[in-house]
C-alpha cells in the first residue's frame, strides 16, 4: 500500500510482464499506475494523482472523496443479535460498539488510521436525525407470450 496526498494505492507485481501495477482504491474514479521498480510505481501514482486533481479542478469540479461515514453491511441475525449483546453488556449502543471493533481490526493494518474521527451515538445523548427515506421499488421485467 502507498500513499499520496490522502489517496491510497495498492498494487501487485506481475511476474509475466515484470512490471507492478495499481490502483488508487479511495475513490470511485479510476487512478491505474504502473512501475518497472517500486520508484517508479510511487513515481506513476504521484502524477496519476496530480493529473486526476487538475482535472477535477479544470472541470470545476471538487476531487471525489467518496466515504460518507455511513456503512451499511448484512451480517446475519445471529452476528447481529451477538453484536447487540456485547454492546448492551458494554453499556454502549451497538453504533459505538461497531465503530470501536472496526477501529481495532483497521488499525492493525499496515497504515490504518490510528485516532477516531467517528462521532457515534453515546447513550445518554441524543440520537442524531435520520433522514427519512423512501423505500425503493422493486420492479420485474415479465415477458408476454403471444
Amino acid at each position: 500500500m502507498i500513499e499520496y496526498k490522502g489517496y491510497t494505492g495498492v498494487f501487485e507485481f506481475d511476474p509475466d510482464l515484470s512490471l507492478f501495477a495499481g490502483h488508487v482504491v479511495d475513490l470511485r474514479d479510476e487512478i491505474y499506475f504502473e512501475g518497472e521498480s517500486v520508484t517508479e510505481l510511487e513515481a506513476s501514482m504521484r502524477r496519476a494523482v496530480d493529473h486526476y486533481v487538475r482535472i477535477c479542478r479544470a472541470r470545476g469540479e471538487e476531487p471525489d472523496k467518496p466515504f460518507s461515514g455511513n456503512l451499511q453491511l448484512r451480517i446475519g441475525g445471529r452476528l447481529h443479535r451477538a453484536a447487540a449483546v456485547a454492546a448492551a453488556a458494554e453499556g454502549e449502543s451497538l453504533n459505538t460498539w461497531l465503530v470501536r471493533a472496526v477501529e481495532a481490526a483497521a488499525s492493525a493494518q499496515p497504515g490504518a488510521i490510528r485516532e477516531s474521527t467517528a462521532e457515534p451515538y453515546r447513550a445518554g445523548t441524543a440520537r442524531p436525525e435520520r433522514p427519512t427515506r423512501k423505500p425503493k421499488a422493486k420492479t420485474r421485467a415479465r415477458r408476454v407470450k403471444r
